[in-house]
């Protein structure tokens, strides 16, 4: 709960997964609950995410809320003056320095709230999040289902031969598996 004084109240929660496995929709549950709850609200996502929207975050199942999107995480300091909840969507896709903007914005009495991606389409571990996850306070882990079984997915298939890695799609570049399935289809 949020005091008056809220100096010392901040803190950084990630929400991390694969693809499919609901990470943007819970941000967006939680950032709503906290705008509804008379908060004040930033929700950042990086430029280059304009699959569903250049000024929205959308999830895959098209809930959106109103964000910024921001050329690096340093921009984010610029634009949080005198709020309550920060919100972060992609943020695999920032460079390390995403870690200090979050560390700062909690030290300072923020309620920091991060979604992205654990792992890269190879299994490995994506960008600036592992560093994240270590940092924050509470760490919620969501899955996806194995298109393939039907298990717990955690793992982000890549549909096509691109080997870059980043490569911004949906439903048509990737598909959520199970631990099982990614290594048999890596072992082909």
């Amino acid at each position: 709960m949020f005091l008056e004084n809220n100096k010392h109240k901040g803190w950084i929660e990630v929400i991390c997964g694969s693809m499919f496995s609901g990470k943007t929709e819970e941000l967006i549950r939680r950032m709503k609950r906290a705008q509804f709850a008379n908060l004040k609200v930033e929700i950042f996502k990086p430029s280059i995410d304009v699959r569903y929207s250049e000024e929205e975050v959308v999830s895959h199942d098209a809930n959106a809320i109103q964000s910024t999107p921001v050329e690096s995480a340093q921009n984010i300091l610029l634009m949080t003056s005198d709020v309550d909840v920060v919100g972060i969507d992609e943020a695999q896709f920032f460079d390390d320095g995403i870690v200090d903007v979050c560390r700062q914005l909690a030290n300072s009495g923020i309620r920091v709230i991060v979604a992205g991606l654990d792992m890269d389409y190879m299994g490995v571990p994506f960008g600036p999040m592992p560093a994240l996850m270590a940092t924050a306070e509470y760490v919620t882990k969501v899955h996806a289902i194995c298109v393939r079984c039907g298990d717990l997915a955690h793992h982000s298939h890549r549909l096509t031969e691109d080997d870059k890695q980043v490569v911004l799609g949906a439903k048509e570049t990737y598909q959520p598996i199970c631990r099982h399935c990614f290594n048999e289809l890596k072992n082909k």
